[in-house]
């Protein structure tokens, strides 16, 4: 069901922009915690970062080029800490600051890696993953995963932040207004990630990287065909998440901003294509991955929210 969140934009931060970038600039949390690299059957590797504690555990899956490094990672990775919860940070294939060893990286569609963390998680600890938590890519293919899993996911409780359900809708959403500016930022991160991972070997694929000016260019030329897909749009129609929420059996939460900067309102699925497990809390305000709140002084909502979910 969709409900209308309890969240109010401090009053000089209320602007969509200021929302999103806010955080990034002023409210980054570091943490340390244990580092893992985990190995994987395909010769890849994952690196992992741990906040070990008595409590249920969490795991965490950040965004498009996102890592520990991440506002929100660290923000809610100090949060779980906090509250008793057992948390476990899981960097994207080439995400922690090292390029993974495959031709191949990461999409908002790949939902394999998540499988493989849950289940490593709970076989180190010897207690199952209670909840996943996801922001924009990563809640993409969160939401993915709980769909195509159909009750089999192995989860208590799920978050998705600031979800992209229509990959489509988004990548024209970023290429209009003030919406480039993410794009630019986003895209020179992955030109820069590309050009690092094929400077000592050669690329599979005969694009220069530096020609592509837009999310859909950069999809159809570059991430489409390292990962199997035919183009951009089937990258997009396979892998977003909206025809998927009808089959989650997870108790789920969906926090989204109508205001979000990163896709367009009518993105947004309706009651009728979420299934009774799943509550989307729609704000009026809040940006993407920002939801800053306080009557003078700026205040995180997003973590206590996410928290009382869990705790409930």
């Amino acid at each position: 069901m969709i409900i209308p969140s309890t969240f109010k934009p401090l009053w000089w931060l209320a602007n969509p922009h200021l929302q999103t970038l806010w955080p990034v600039l002023f409210g980054k949390k570091r943490i340390h915690g244990r580092s893992e690299r985990l190995e994987l059957d395909d010769g890849d590797f994952l690196d992992l970062r741990w906040l070990d504690g008595d409590g249920p555990l969490v795991v965490v899956v950040h965004g498009l080029e996102g890592s520990i490094d991440s506002h929100y990672a660290g923000a809610m990775m100090r949060a779980l800490q906090e509250h008793g919860f057992h948390g476990l940070f899981m960097h994207l294939r080439g995400c922690s600051g090292e390029s993974n060893r495959l031709d191949r990286s990461y999409h908002s569609g790949e939902t394999g890696d998540l499988a493989i963390v849950v289940q490593h998680a709970a076989r180190v600890t010897g207690k199952p993953v209670f909840a996943m938590i996801g922001y924009s890519l990563g809640a993409n293919a969160l939401l993915k995963w709980l769909g195509e899993e159909v009750g089999q996911a192995p989860l208590q409780r799920a978050v998705a932040v600031s979800v992209p359900f229509q990959l489509g809708d988004a990548a024209r959403k970023l290429s209009t207004g003030f919406s480039r500016f993410y794009q630019s930022h986003l895209l020179e991160r992955l030109r820069r990630n590309f050009r690092r991972k094929f400077r000592q070997r050669a690329s599979p694929l005969q694009v220069d990287v530096d020609r592509l000016r837009d999310f859909y260019s950069f999809d159809d030329q570059v991430t489409a065909p390292l990962h199997g897909f035919d183009s951009a749009d089937d990258y997009y129609m396979q892998s977003s998440s909206r025809q998927y929420l009808k089959n989650i059996r997870c108790e789920t939460l969906i926090l989204h901003a109508q205001d979000d900067p990163f896709m367009y309102e009518e993105s947004i699925p309706s009651n009728e294509e979420l299934s009774p497990q799943v509550t989307l809390e729609l704000s009026k305000h809040g940006g993407h991955v920002g939801f800053i709140s306080g009557k003078w002084l700026p205040r995180r909502w997003l973590e206590s929210r996410i928290i009382r979910f869990l705790q409930s």
